[in-house]
């Protein structure tokens, strides 16, 4: 199993590229500091470049906010990046590199509405792989040695997949070397997936008699869902102190049942023994592919690879920390597609000086924004946002 590469993941273009790739291969995930600020705004001059250079749409969008790549001096200046709503990746398919170098494409796991379709060259899917396995590497998840039961709540892959949850979930099952892989969505072989909620239990309850680490992947609704009806019929399991469970992807259409995760945390341990800080939570979308990955206090911290703004709901101006709005990322990682500035249907807000001593700022999911629709996603903003002060 290899997770650490031994030579530099190249870019497409190495002399016009040069600082991103010095970026992107970066082990370090929550560097700071003026040398890592002058990395990153000359890597986000380069991908500017290269995006302006190779997409029609992007150069369009630049010409028309007059924003000229080498004028991204400081770190104030990347807020003048237009940005791309996610949504936009949902009708439209736009390509940097010719079709012929990509080497997959990924779907998100939305339940309802238009799936976004996202492209990925070479060097967009290792590099985004290259930072899960940093963020990995710092919390001591990687344990080559250790041998692991795997119990993902996430769809059980079936021929030609191309969801992104289902790839990232395998994916993470390199960190360290399967016993057994059980599927909490099993496949039911008419193109669709059902969740096994007593196959999970009894699952569960195998790997407790095995004593082996358990590690617990994928979307949170699901492992809810279990550890209710564990509670209810009176079972607990206790899993090896090493265990280690991460979610992502959200609730998903279970959106209305959705619990504070201190709660589902605290329910963790209650049913299975797995302590607080061996629970953790990830941020992603096939939109922006940078992880974002709890600390011990359960932040969302911004990694060395992007920079992370909030924008006002109505003017779409950046905001202070502590003041709630829409979430954009920016990012110099994508080569295949110009989706190095992106502007979610999350509704977040930013902080800093957490107790676990990371510098970097990190920020704190309230909602998504267009619940319905028959409303508009700023009209559902400030219902949320407003719900949010009271």
């Amino acid at each position: 199993m290899n997770t650490q590469r031994t030579e530099p993941l190249m870019v497409p273009d190495p002399q016009a590229l040069a600082s991103v790739q010095l970026l992107c291969n970066s082990r370090d995930p929550y560097r700071t500091g003026p040398e890592q600020d002058d990395l990153f705004l000359r890597a986000m001059q380069e991908i500017l470049l290269w995006h302006q250079q190779r997409s029609p749409f992007f150069a369009a969008l630049l010409t028309s906010k007059q924003i000229d790549p080498a004028a991204i001096k400081r770190v104030r200046d990347l807020a003048r990046i237009p940005a791309v709503h996610a949504n936009f990746f949902k009708t439209h398919e736009l390509l940097s590199v010719d079709r012929s170098t990509l080497t997959s494409s990924l779907t998100s796991s939305g339940t309802t509405g238009q799936k976004s379709q996202m492209f990925y060259d070479p060097f967009t899917l290792l590099s985004g792989q290259g930072m899960v396995a940093a963020i990995f590497s710092y919390y001591e998840w990687i344990k080559p040695n250790q041998q692991t039961n795997y119990l993902l709540y996430a769809y059980e892959p079936v021929p030609a997949s191309r969801l992104g949850t289902s790839h990232t979930n395998t994916f993470l099952c390199r960190f360290a070397p399967a016993s057994r892989v059980s599927y909490a969505l099993r496949a039911t072989g008419t193109g669709s997936h059902e969740f096994d909620l007593f196959g999970a239990i009894r699952t569960l309850q195998e790997y407790a008699d095995e004593g082996l680490p358990v590690r617990i992947f994928g979307f949170p609704s699901f492992l809810y869902f279990t550890l209710v009806r564990m509670r209810d019929l009176g079972i607990s399991v206790t899993l090896p102190p090493d265990s280690l469970v991460f979610l992502g992807g959200g609730w998903k259409g279970a959106a209305g049942k959705q619990i504070p995760k201190e709660e589902l945390y605290a329910l963790i341990t209650d049913r299975l023994g797995i302590p607080d800080d061996r629970c953790r939570e990830g941020y992603g979308s096939v939109e922006h592919s940078v992880p974002y990955v709890e600390c011990a206090h359960h932040h969302l911290h911004q990694p060395v690879w992007s920079r992370v703004l909030i924008r006002d709901v109505t003017t779409l101006q950046p905001l202070d920390d502590g003041e709630p709005g829409f979430l954009h990322f920016i990012t110099p990682h994508t080569t295949s597609v110009p989706a190095v500035s992106v502007l979610m249907g999350d509704l977040a807000v930013m902080h800093r000086d957490c107790p676990c001593g990371l510098e970097t700022p990190y920020f704190e999911v309230l909602g998504r924004a267009g619940v319905s629709r028959n409303r508009s996603c700023a009209v559902a903003a400030a219902e949320l946002l407003k719900r949010e002060a009271l």
